[in-house]
């Protein structure tokens, strides 16, 4: 059942063009509702539309590029009321309903009315559905040549039904003739009105043929319609041909192309004349094409539409295909061709073209357009048609629904961008949870923000997805800034503590800054609020001794800010002074001490004429109370010997008993000669012994070093220094040719006045470094401190 209503405004849109009339549904009324249409018979009633109906009776139902219902129907269609071939009425009722079955429904009465007086001896229609062709009666249209067709048929005219119209079709498979009842089962519909004769066919019937006409390809139905009465036999020839192809498509394009003669519609294609040629959209005429970038070309053989994809009165619509994101054109064009030959003189040709592309893949691009400054994501996602809609993203790891990410306090929306496309806007501030966070180079971090997307595409709602990943680096993270100070006996490093990472380290050499690394090496930490206060005496393990003078020392100490995992050297936190000290013994790894000693003894003595166990080394500097020698470990009789782990150099400054003057006898002299012995302490480990044993260098796990110390008979103040040795290693050869060597580590026997081949390398490149050998010697023992030795080098 349905309820008749009074028709809504807006909800039909209604024209006539090129005999056909044209009806579009606004969607927007529809939406969410089912329709049908019904045709009014003037003398049966409404008949419902389906496709079987609508191909044999003219009928078109689709939609336009905007999804907006479409009806097309011919002015000779089946149930059109016809007044002398000039007015056309045809009446339609539109079924509305919110249910499928179509119950409930209220019905829509729409006439549609067409007037169409120009017309042609022979006009052609070739439809979405149907080929439609009919001519004029009141001419006999009997060709002067007789043609094979006409030729073919005469002999069928004497076996013609009287007052009856009969169809002979010609196909590959023979001729068929049959009734004009018989074939409106087979689906084509001929009549005829008061002064046309009509045929209307679908495309693909059993009696149609292809053929090929300039690349195109076409679809044909020869056909003869034959009438016979008492006195007049009546052979109209109604053959029609229409394309079925003939798109082709570029990047940026689609180009439709037709045949400009052909060939079954043509006879006598040297008496063709084209007299006009136009196009249209969506049925409307484009008379200048060229000011919304149409193509229209035509020669003697084709006729091409060339169109821009994405032009004016087409439509773009998004679409996924293969998880890809990708745009499908559709433009509705029809083509009318006019001309004249001498069979027909005019005829008037329109195709009706709905044209979709092939699906267009468009990449979407993530524009970054953060500015690092203000410590904000921004990222553009696009571009999109308007048929696209952010459904959710994940930031980081966790998904949001814009809602959702709204409320999180992310800024997320929409923006337009060129060209009637749009983009969504997303900004994440730099130090939201969600962002990466990674410490790279000196003083910068990088931030990464990884994000996905889900659109929903379409109006088929397709999900798609589309990941990004974006990074930015700036430089916001200050190195902190140390300061130095010193009194008379210690350096200090105040380190700002806020300063300091947890990508970064403090080192001491190759040691990690840490309350074992401060108690063994005899330093002192503290802490307030704002710095770590390091307190380093003078004589500590790892101070650099930049000068030594007489009494004077210039020291530095470095502490190093690396980085925890690469241990990359970022910034060296110095402090350096000078010291006026009286008393000390410094021993460089090259080998070189030096001593400040100070010797008070009542009555003075005369430091210029104090000495090393060389009698030759003089102090270099002195005064009244203090001597300054500086001499080689390999000089002034430095003596050398092991203890444990650790080779120590020895001296000794000394000042021969003098006789003092005097005026009486018995003669004043000293007590005792005046004698300091000092030491110098290197790690035997760490410092390659020459010799029989040999050691590899490639086990050392720690840093060499070196110690002195300052020894004086009575046994009082030890001063202790640790120094770094040079990197030095040794193979004994088995013969002069130095080409093979003896395994590491193991005893070599040898007679006494056998050659020793001693190969030495320095491994150091320190240009001011520089190799010299001394105390080589041999012994029966693997013990050092064997008494029983033979020297190798004497004053290497």
């Amino acid at each position: 059942s349905s309820v008749l209503c009074v028709f809504p405004p807006g909800l039909v849109e209604s024209s006539c063009h090129s005999r056909i009339f044209w009806m579009k549904l606004n969607k927007l009324f529809l939406q969410g509702k089912f329709f049908q249409l019904e045709i009014n018979d003037p003398y049966a009633g409404p008949v419902l539309l389906d496709e079987k109906l609508a191909s044999r009776c003219g009928y078109v139902l689709s939609e336009d590029v905007w999804g907006n219902p479409i009806f097309r129907a011919s002015v000779l269609g089946c149930h059109v009321a016809n007044e002398a071939d000039k007015l056309f009425s045809l009446t339609v009722n539109i079924r509305v309903s919110s249910f499928s079955s179509m119950r409930a429904a209220v019905t829509y009465t729409y006439p549609m009315y067409c007037s169409y007086s120009s017309w042609a001896p022979r006009e052609i229609v070739c439809e979405e559905n149907y080929m439609e062709v009919s001519v004029k009666t009141d001419v006999p249209a009997v060709s002067n040549d007789y043609t094979v067709a006409w030729m073919s048929a005469l002999p069928e005219t004497q076996n013609l039904a009287y007052q009856l119209w009969q169809l002979m079709f010609v196909s590959p498979s023979g001729r068929k003739r049959i009734l004009v009842s018989d074939a409106a089962k087979l689906g084509y519909s001929f009549n005829n009105t008061l002064s046309r004769v009509y045929l209307r066919a679908p495309y693909h019937s059993n009696e149609s043929d292809f053929s090929t006409v300039g690349g195109v390809n076409m679809n044909m139905v020869t056909s003869t319609s034959m009438y016979r009465q008492r006195w007049l036999l009546l052979l109209i020839d109604t053959t029609v041909s229409c394309p079925v192809d003939g798109t082709s498509f570029t990047d940026t394009t689609l180009t439709w192309t037709v045949p400009s003669i052909i060939p079954t519609l043509v006879l006598q294609e040297s008496t063709f004349l084209s007299k006009s040629i136009s196009m249209g959209v969506n049925g409307q005429v484009i008379t200048n094409p060229q000011e919304k970038n149409y193509l229209l070309e035509h020669n003697t053989t084709h006729i091409g539409i060339t169109i821009p994809i994405g032009a004016e009165g087409g439509k773009l619509k998004s679409s996924v295909s293969g998880g890809v994101y990708g745009v499908i054109y559709s433009i509705d064009l029809f083509l009318e061709h006019t001309w004249t030959d001498a069979d027909w003189q005019t005829t008037k040709y329109t195709v009706i073209k709905p044209i979709i592309t092939p699906f267009i893949p468009q990449i979407p691009t993530v524009i970054n357009n953060t500015l690092p400054e203000e410590r904000i994501f921004n990222v553009a996602f696009g571009h999109f048609l308007p048929d696209v809609s952010l459904v959710s993203i994940t930031i980081g790891n966790v998904p949001f629904t814009v809602r959702q990410a709204q409320h999180q306090g992310y800024k997320i929306y929409e923006t337009p961008f060129s060209n009637t496309t749009k983009g969504f806007i997303l900004e994440v501030p730099f130090d939201d949870i969600c962002v990466l966070k990674e410490y790279v180079n000196k003083n910068e971090t990088k931030y990464t923000l990884l994000l996905n997307y889900t659109l929903s595409v379409g109006p088929e709602m397709t999900l798609y997805y589309h990941s990004a990943e974006l990074e930015c680096i700036i430089a916001d993270i200050e190195l902190p800034e140390a300061v130095g100070y010193c009194d008379k006996e210690n350096l200090y490093l105040a380190i700002p503590i806020l300063g300091l990472h947890q990508y970064w380290n403090l080192y001491i050499g190759n040691k990690l800054l840490n309350r074992h690394t401060v108690l063994t090496n005899g330093y002192f930490a503290a802490t307030n609020s704002t710095h770590l206060i390091l307190q380093i005496p003078l004589f500590a393990i790892g101070v650099t001794y930049e000068e030594v003078s007489f009494q004077k020392i210039k020291a530095r100490f470095d502490v190093a800010l690396r980085k925890v995992r690469t241990l990359e050297t970022l910034e060296i936190f110095s402090t350096r002074c000078n010291f006026n000290s009286s008393a000390f013994v410094v021993c460089h790894p090259d080998g070189t001490i030096m001593i400040s000693a100070q010797m008070k003894t009542i009555p003075a003595i005369d430091m210029s004429k104090t000495k090393l166990r060389d009698s030759s080394c003089k102090p270099k500097e002195y005064n009244e109370e203090h001597a300054f020698f500086k001499f080689h470990v390999t000089t002034c009789g430095t003596s050398v010997r092991f203890e444990g782990d650790h080779i120590i150099y020895e001296n000794e400054i000394s000042y021969e008993k003098e006789t003092l003057p005097g005026r009486s006898l018995p003669t004043i002299t000293r007590d005792t000669d005046y004698r300091l012995t000092v030491l110098c302490y290197y790690r035997a480990k760490e410092t390659l012994m020459l010799g029989a044993f040999v050691s590899d260098s490639s086990t050392h796990t720690s840093p060499a070093f070196g110690s002195g110390a300052v020894v004086p008979r009575s046994n009082i103040a030890v001063y202790r220094r640790i120094r770094q040795v040079l990197n030095v290693v040794s193979r004994v050869s088995k013969d002069v040719s130095f080409m093979e060597f003896y395994e590491p580590n193991k005893a070599i026997l040898r007679r006494s006045l056998d050659p020793v081949f001693l190969e030495v390398e320095l491994k150091d490149e320190s240009p001011e470094a520089e190799l010299y050998l001394d105390n080589c010697w041999v012994t029966a023992s693997l013990d050092f401190n064997s008494t029983s030795r033979w020297n190798i080098t004497v004053d290497g």
